[in-house]
């Protein structure tokens, strides 16, 4: 990924760090997204999959392809972003008008200095992100990053499915619990993953794509229930301390 820039939060005004993902292009090059600076976060509201999605060139063969719309997660209040890139044909992208630093690192370093990354003493490999372009891929994703984590034997319980809009994933001492949705999680689905973990006797895990409302977010705070975000890159954020400190010990 590029260096993390400083993104601030229009809700609460908190500075988060971002960093843009690079992706493979079909030629094999790494992709970088360059972000636009003079764009300010959009505050994300609403989902809607076919607008999730970006065009940008390929710095190497000049390919345009299309990749997830950066999102990033206000570790604060909880408010989802999308950052604007550059239009394809922007002066100083490849094959674009003007020459210059166009990738995304280039706009990093103008945008001054890098946010202090969350610690992750753990040894382990760098997380393998999946893009998400569906629900089901968000719960693959999900899964995958339970195991990163260290959690083994990951899997949805058997049986006809519990009518919800989340999705159940178990492991030996956990209940996690999946939301596709484009709509934040609420607290009466943050209660309901405690609930679960309490009967059977494991811990409770959430993640979401669309966030949390701030009732979801205070209460998962007070039961200590790891809270994350997912963006369509497939990159799990942790949003509350729980999660935070989920990601530094491991399971």
């Amino acid at each position: 990924m590029a260096e993390a820039v400083p993104v601030r939060c229009p809700e609460c005004l908190r500075e988060n760090g971002y960093a843009a993902p690079v992706f493979p292009c079909a030629c094999g090059a790494p992709a970088e997204l360059p972000l636009d600076p003079s764009a300010p976060p959009a505050v994300l509201t609403h989902r809607n999959w076919s607008e999730a999605w970006v065009r940008a060139r390929c710095a190497a063969c000049g390919r345009v392809g299309e990749w997830p719309q950066p999102e990033v997660g206000c570790g604060s209040c909880g408010t989802v972003v999308r950052l604007a890139v550059l239009p394809v044909d922007a002066p100083g992208q490849p094959g674009g008008g003007a020459t210059g630093g166009g990738s995304g690192a280039g706009h990093a370093a103008a945008a001054g200095g890098p946010a202090v990354p969350l610690p992750v003493p753990v040894p382990r490999a760098p997380f393998r992100p999946v893009t998400i372009r569906t629900a089901r891929d968000a719960v693959a994703t999900a899964a995958l990053y339970l195991r990163w984590l260290g959690f083994r034997d990951v899997r949805r319980p058997e049986g006809p499915p519990v009518p919800s809009a989340a999705v159940d994933l178990r492991a030996p001492g956990l209940v996690a619990q999946v939301d596709p949705t484009t709509a934040p999680a609420g607290l009466r689905a943050v209660e309901c993953v405690w609930l679960n973990g309490l009967a059977a006797s494991a811990s409770g895990v959430y993640f979401a794509l669309a966030g949390y409302t701030q009732e979801a977010r205070s209460r998962a705070d007070a039961l200590g229930i790891p809270l994350f975000i997912m963006d369509l890159t497939g990159m799990p954020q942790p949003l509350n301390e729980a999660a935070e400190a989920l990601v530094t010990a491991g399971a």
